[in-house]
């Protein structure tokens, strides 16, 4: 069970990810730019109890021009291995000292929970209190759709998201977890999805919306 410290970042999460959203592909650049605001999101616990696991809902802009962003993230006490690509940035944690925080789509320890929690092994938990299930996230996976054991072998920047392709043992081919970037209400379905993440964030002007954060396709990523 992770536990929630309200204490201080420096810098913060939303400093961090205002010097870092430029440099995405998927990003859309705002008037006066980046100005993020955090706009919902939910939590993941990590059974071995070393890698903190969010899934941030990022708004930008104001009106009609805001647009909503997902950054799943992870907290670690030490640098990954092989992950200087993936680094958003480190900070100082008022209980915890540095925390080296990642793009989570490229650490196995995220992506691991996330097909723990798309195949139902797993709840979600609030983003902000501990030890509480956020049940407002629902995930489904079709029929036959095996996630056990899945590991991610490569990932794939798009323009609107990024695909994690994962590899399950024994099984006959690959499944990508499509990652959807940009987060729109009541978005279509993926094309040969084979299961989805859904959940909510909030709008600038304060009212809820919901739609996918995630999808799972068969096969290979199609970018």
């Amino acid at each position: 069970m992770a536990v929630i410290h309200h204490t201080t970042m420096q810098p913060t999460k939303l400093e961090l990810l205002a010097a870092w959203l430029p440099t995405r592909a998927w990003y859309t650049a705002a008037d006066g730019g980046p100005r993020p605001a955090k706009a919902g999101g939910f939590r993941l616990d990590d059974p071995e109890g070393e890698v903190g696991i969010e899934f941030m809902a990022v708004a930008d802009g104001t009106g009609d021009d805001a647009v909503v962003y997902l950054v799943p993230m992870t907290y670690r006490g030490a640098p990954l291995e092989g992950a200087d690509h993936a680094l958003i940035g480190t900070s100082e944690h008022g209980v915890l000292g540095t925390r080296w925080i990642y793009d989570g789509a490229h650490d196995p320890v995220l992506v691991g929970r996330l097909t723990a929690l798309l195949a139902g092994r797993t709840v979600a938990q609030d983003q902000s209190l501990t030890d509480t299930p956020d049940a407002t996230v629902d995930a489904a996976l079709a029929p036959g759709t095996d996630l056990a054991g899945a590991e991610p072998v490569r990932v794939a920047e798009g323009h609107a998201h990024t695909d994690v392709v994962v590899r399950t043992p024994g099984a006959p081919a690959e499944l990508t977890l499509r990652v959807r970037r940009v987060l729109r209400t009541g978005a279509d379905t993926a094309p040969g999805a084979a299961g989805r993440l859904t959940a909510e964030w909030r709008l600038p002007d304060g009212t809820s919306a919901r739609g996918p954060y995630a999808d799972v396709l068969a096969g290979e990523d199609t970018l």
